[in-house]
């Protein structure tokens, strides 16, 4: 028999989520190899509760010794929180969702429901439910059905709601008006298939794209991390836009991109990625593996950290786990520099601490995304990581080639220029990769030699 530990919230909500209450349980179990304490893995799993505006009752952190095939919890466990949700149906609070933080079988899913007498959803079905009502581009729609279609395969119970809902999600929860309809595998297997055509389709469009980016070659500035980091917040800070972006888990899923001119003058482009999240379904992953192609093919990788947080160090390498996944090394790949991020809800040793760390790093800064503090040094790694690979090149363009000069001083630094009556002798400060990349024909290379 397991023993667990309760706590209440009071619930800040003006009005009582649609979708009703909930009721929280985060499982630990014996021997578990974790760097998370109990209560905060239970203030994540509140978290991403929150993030669909559910009703959270109550939420509590349940040892369990030994975990049951039928169950998972044990059976003192299930009859404390089975007598909970009875109580509160008495008092006329009912709890009609009950999500437990931990991968369920089909089996233990179902016994539990007849067990609390209440809709039960697991962590994957959680965060599915939360991508499904946050994806607002086509293509996250699609990723999201995919990955929620191939998570309700083997639970043939459950409904297919996706061709007739009535809001956003993914039918684990429930909602006004859904079909009860037994899920058919053969329809899911057609409708997986036509998806994953859809999404060859986006994988090769997007690859046109990075070939048109090529053309114009603006370097990409990718920022992933831990979700609630402060990605979407950095991302506005230095872009001035004005992408979602709240004390929320999975506030933003849509890749954003936005031109951001360097104190330099060098134009980049700041892509704004998904965040990632500990036990992140294999489902998911696999899904936005198109989305996360954005990332592999990024000049520079930003890894957004809380530092703040608790278990900023776990919530790290859960980020460099799927890095890892991708190709990237962390440890090894020049492209990723660490952005310790909040660094205004420090006091003033630990943010002294911080920044020595960074800088003795290298490859790494602090900053307040919030504040604007220290983002001067941000983009000052960037510039130099931009021209830390120039090559000083002597190249002969013709005069009536307009287009190449223009071309060369937006992507080079000019740094000497003589002409003649049929050509500009330019010497050019300038990346050997953006060189290659350079689209008009007009420009023979003299005598390159690096730069001093």
């Amino acid at each position: 028999m397991g023993t667990h530990q309760t706590t209440d919230l009071k619930t800040t909500q003006t009005s009582r989520s649609a979708m009703g209450r909930a009721l929280v349980l985060h499982p630990v179990l014996r021997g578990a190899d974790t760097d998370r304490s109990p209560e905060a893995s239970l203030d994540e799993a509140v978290g991403l509760a929150a993030a669909i505006d559910l009703d959270v009752a109550q939420a509590a952190v349940v040892k369990v010794n030994q975990p049951r095939p039928a169950t998972l919890l044990g059976g003192g466990a299930i009859e404390q929180y089975a007598k909970l949700i009875e109580d509160a149906q008495e008092a006329g609070e009912a709890i009609d969702l009950v999500i437990v933080d931990h991968a369920l079988t089909p089996v233990q899913q179902r016994n539990l429901e007849k067990a609390f007498g209440a809709k039960v959803i697991d962590r994957t079905g959680l965060i599915l439910e939360i991508f499904g009502a946050r994806a607002r581009t086509h293509e996250g729609q699609l990723q999201v059905e995919l990955a929620s279609l191939s998570y309700q395969k083997s639970r043939l119970v459950r409904s297919w709601t996706h061709l007739e809902r009535q809001r956003g999600g993914f039918g684990f929860l429930g909602g006004p008006g859904e079909s009860q309809l037994e899920i058919d595998r053969r329809l899911i297997g057609n409708r997986i298939v036509r998806i994953k055509r859809e999404l060859d389709e986006v994988r090769r469009t997007r690859g046109l794209h990075r070939k048109a980016r090529a053309k114009v070659p603006y370097p990409v500035v990718a920022l992933v991390g831990y979700t609630n980091a402060g990605k979407s917040t950095l991302f506005n800070r230095m872009a001035g836009a004005d992408v979602f972006a709240r004390n929320l888990l999975f506030a933003t899923l849509d890749p954003t991109m936005r031109q951001v001119v360097l104190p330099s003058g060098r134009k980049v482009i700041l892509s704004d990625t998904v965040g990632f999240i500990s036990d992140l379904p294999t489902h998911l992953v696999a899904a936005f593996r198109a989305t996360l192609e954005e990332v592999q093919a990024a000049d520079i990788i930003l890894h957004v950290r809380d530092i703040a947080h608790p278990d900023t160090e776990a919530q790290k390498a859960d980020v460099e786990a799927i890095l890892a996944d991708l190709g990237i090394d962390p440890e090894r790949d020049p492209r990723v520099v660490e952005v310790a991020n909040k660094i205004d809800l420090l006091d003033g040793a630990e943010v002294d601490a911080v920044i020595a760390r960074t800088e003795r790093a290298g490859n790494a800064c602090a900053v307040s995304a919030a504040t604007g503090g220290r983002l001067d040094t941000l983009f000052r790694i960037l510039d130099d990581r931009m021209t830390a690979g120039r090559e000083l090149v002597e190249l002969d363009v013709a005069h009536g080639d307009g287009a190449t000069l223009a071309w060369l001083y937006a992507h080079g630094e000019v740094v000497g220029r003589r002409d003649d009556d049929s050509h500009a002798h330019l010497r050019v400060a300038i990346e050997p990769a953006t060189l290659a990349r350079m689209a008009h024909p007009g420009a023979h290379q003299g005598q390159g030699r690096a730069a001093a």
